[in-house]
């Protein structure tokens, strides 16, 4: 008969088709369930905390339910950093783990409720008589509430049996928030009423309304008000008329972009946090730009905002449609009135810096010209991140992958390249890392050579230093000893591990990325360029950070 681990395999198997992870001691039944009797498949990275993030980048590249597993102890330890990055952006995500037996604690166990805990993960622990039940409420939570859920499997129940593993309902998930009663009614007329009066509207939508499904509905209201559009760096590409589309917002856009949005008027924010980074710490708006912002929190959540409506973006960008219509509001004009061309572009940068190394605009510029327009891009964190964003388009959210960035942690760029592999079975995944990172994630570069192939590409921007650190505290007048890292040969590395591995000094080295594009995917392997960069050419976002900081 079916053990409890085998419940808790075949039930998850329902809901979702893919999990990554580490085999140990606490998960060695549940994977052996989940490989014989169910049609889920099952993707061995090599460290427990790039499960996490294979799982993640997996949601976010292609939505739906994501599920990683890892032992007890030790092994779920490790996936702590990965699990908090996970809460910190809102990821539905089943983390099944082994975790202490019922008899009571072991000497190697730990309170791994309270750690999960401590990072904002709610954990379920299934028994013998529950554990169908318990799983289908741990999927529900993660859905309904869009967060990472922890499954827990007493090591003593483990191979208990558990009995026919019985059918389960679906989850019940929420509806699209639609703002009810007075108070909201009038604050979306409100809304209609400053866009049908405005001179210079904006628009300007992030993750949450990509989430929502919105695009279609932003564009008609777009359309209706003449709106400039922009996006945050988690939302490029969600607007389908791309002619008045301003880019990424913050540190990430460019300057004559972010000067139309400070002369907007009025703005509307539908789905977008606005955190310090998208709001250039305070500077993305003029002081008289009244601020509107539609989201599903429960309050605003920036100082600026003057105006806040609580639902689903496509329901009140639906509604401020109709209720513009109803006003007979003509379209304010602005944007037919401006020259946008060349607007979103950035500094080309020279071909090597003053140290004699490559400059990363160049660099990033060339490969931008290169790299196959079917790509997803997948993102570490550090000082590297502004070149990506700034040369980089990608077609829609989905292709813009920035595990780490909620969390403002480094090392979790490699195992994003395989969850955002399988959920993108036909798209180029490009990796944006840097050296520190690099270094920090190793475990998992064999993971992603050996699970995107010759659709994979690896940019690692090597300074021989912590980038963000140099930039910040370096410019300060600290000592710089521990910012520095020994230039590492990362072509050397991934050569290791069965990719094709390529140092670039000089932007001519790039003509391997331009061979490499031109092979079908099925007949080259794996690349990485390890990307020789000057420290000296600080990315503008970063110039921001410094400003404040300073």
């Amino acid at each position: 008969m079916p053990c409890v681990s085998a419940h808790v395999a075949i039930t998850l198997a329902r809901h979702v088709d893919h999990v990554f992870g580490v085999m140990g001691n606490g998960n060695a039944y549940f994977l052996d369930a989940l490989e014989r009797e169910t049609s889920a498949s099952f993707t061995a990275v090599r460290h427990e905390g790039g499960a996490v993030v294979a799982a993640d980048a997996y949601h976010r590249a292609g939505g739906g339910l994501a599920a990683a597993t890892a032992t007890y102890g030790a092994g779920f330890t490790n996936t702590l950093t990965a699990l908090a990055e996970a809460v910190q952006a809102r990821v539905p995500l089943v983390l099944v783990v082994g975790d202490e037996p019922t008899s009571g604690r072991r000497s190697w166990d730990v309170d791994q409720i309270a750690l999960a805990s401590g990072v904002g993960a709610r954990t379920y622990t299934v028994g013998r008589a529950d554990a169908a039940a318990t799983t289908i409420i741990a999927i529900e939570h993660a859905l309904s509430y869009r967060v990472p859920t922890v499954l827990a499997i007493p090591y003593d129940v483990a191979t208990v049996d558990a009995g026919p593993v019985p059918a389960t309902p679906q989850p019940q998930l929420p509806e699209p928030l639609i703002p009810t009663g007075p108070f909201a009614t009038a604050a979306v007329n409100d809304a209609a009423a400053a866009l049908a009066g405005a001179h210079r509207p904006l628009l300007l939508a992030g993750r949450g309304a990509w989430l929502a499904g919105a695009g279609e509905a932003l564009g008609a209201l777009a359309e209706a008000t003449g709106a400039l559009t922009a996006s945050t760096a988690l939302g490029r590409g969600l607007f389908p008329d791309a002619r008045y589309d301003l880019g990424v917002t913050g540190g990430f856009g460019a300057e004559t972009a972010m000067a139309l949005i400070h002369d907007a008027d009025v703005a509307v924010v539908f789905g977008a946090s606005l955190n310090q980074f998208t709001m250039r710490f305070g500077g993305l708006f003029a002081p008289g730009t009244r601020v509107i912002q539609v989201d599903v929190a429960p309050t605003a959540t920036h100082p600026h905002i003057g105006g806040f409506i609580r639902g689903d973006a496509a329901v009140v960008a639906n509604a401020l449609v109709a209720e513009l219509d109803a006003r007979g509001a003509a379209p304010s004009g602005w944007r037919e009135s401006l020259d946008l061309s060349g607007v979103t572009e950035h500094a080309p940068g020279e071909p090597l810096a003053s140290d004699g190394r490559l400059d990363p605009r160049s660099a990033a510029r060339r490969i931008a010209e290169l790299l196959p327009s079917d790509r997803v891009v997948v993102t570490d964190g550090g000082h590297f991140l502004g070149w990506s964003n700034m040369y980089w388009p990608v077609a829609s959210p989905d292709r813009m992958v920035m595990v780490g960035t909620a969390y403002q942690s480094i090392g979790l760029g490699f195992p994003s390249v395989p969850g955002a592999a399988m959920a993108k079975p036909d798209a180029t995944i490009v990796l944006s890392t840097g050296d520190g990172g690099g270094l920090m994630a190793l475990a998992d570069l064999e993971t992603a050579v050996r699970v995107a192939g010759g659709r994979g590409l690896a940019v690692v921007w090597n300074d021989a230093a912590y980038g963000a650190e140099v930039n910040l505290y370096g410019l300060k007048g600290l000592a710089d000893g521990p910012m520095r890292i020994p230039e590492v040969d990362f072509a050397a590395l991934a050569s290791a591990v069965g990719a094709e591995g390529v140092v670039v000094r000089e932007l001519a080295d790039l003509d391997a990325l331009a061979d490499w594009t031109d092979r079908p995917a099925d007949e080259r392997p794996f690349l990485l360029l390890d990307l020789r960069i000057s420290g000296e050419i600080i990315a503008p976002y970063y110039q921001e950070i410094f400003r404040v900081n300073s």
